[in-house]
């Protein structure tokens, strides 16, 4: 008998716990997609959004580069301004953007950018994509970088 209890229980426990994750699974999934498929707002995109996002920019979009001087003259996204992550300034500077149009930002792997779009989320800003994997990810897509 205390066997089949505990049994039992083991069963129902995995069972929970499989049906716990599944539902908090395919609770996740559609917002992660909504956010990515969403005109607006916060969020990461894949090399593949971000380059439709620069071939088709929405009105006044800013293709934000927060890398280094010397990482942003080695290529950059055409059209791309830069803001330096490192620079003592750069909450400031950020302040200084204009939180109501939209930006595509960027940065060499991924890191700078995600933590300048909490920065940004923080600051009001609307809409902010933020290219997954940055700029390295962007070239090894085959996506053209300029540079000057």
């Amino acid at each position: 008998m205390y066997r089949v209890l505990i049994s039992l229980l083991a069963v129902a426990g995995v069972a929970t716990a499989c049906s716990s994750s599944s539902s908090s699974d395919s609770v996740a999934a559609p917002q992660v997609s909504d956010a990515q498929d969403s005109a607006a707002g916060i969020r990461l995109v894949s090399v593949a959004d971000a380059a439709a996002i620069q071939a088709n920019p929405p009105e006044n979009l800013v293709i934000l580069d927060v890398r280094t001087p010397e990482e942003f003259a080695e290529g950059h996204l055409a059209g791309a301004v830069m803001i330096d992550f490192y620079d003592t300034d750069f909450v400031d500077r950020l302040d200084e953007l204009d939180p109501a149009v939209p930006y595509l930002v960027y940065c060499r792997s991924g890191s700078r950018s995600g933590q300048t779009t909490a920065l940004m989320k923080d600051l009001g800003f609307a809409d902010v994509a933020d290219v997954d994997g940055g700029i390295l990810a962007w070239t090894e897509a085959g996506q053209a970088t300029t540079k000057g």
